[in-house]
């Protein structure tokens, strides 16, 4: 059960995340659409576990392997959005979410 707070922080991570993936995305991964589903936050705010949808999803693995090479300017873009909220920025780990091809098979399989 995460505090309102926690609350609160993620929703803003995941506003500015999404922005900075939608302006700098095509850099990190190019010819894919990101889209970060899921933000969620420790319980004392310093590290946040991003999940993020990867579309076309060829080769998933290979695309967050890639990604997660860039958590670092991505956290200093982040950084520099929130610095007026935040005493301290997050560190930033990119996860896979797959449960939209998790319902594709589910679909799939039912069809």
């Amino acid at each position: 059960m995460d505090s309102i707070r926690q609350q609160k922080v993620a929703s803003l991570l995941k506003r500015d995340i999404g922005e900075i993936l939608t302006h700098h995305g095509p850099e990190y991964l190019p010819g894919k659409m990101l889209t970060v589903t899921t933000v969620r936050m420790s319980p004392d705010l310093s590290f946040a576990k991003i999940y993020v949808s990867i579309f076309p999803s060829e080769d998933l693995k290979a695309d967050i392997q890639k990604l997660k090479n860039f958590e670092k300017p991505v956290r200093g873009k982040l950084g520099n959005r929130v610095k007026n909220q935040l005493r301290i920025v997050p560190e930033i780990a990119f996860y896979l979410d797959d449960s939209q091809d998790y319902v594709e098979r589910i679909d799939e399989l039912l069809g």
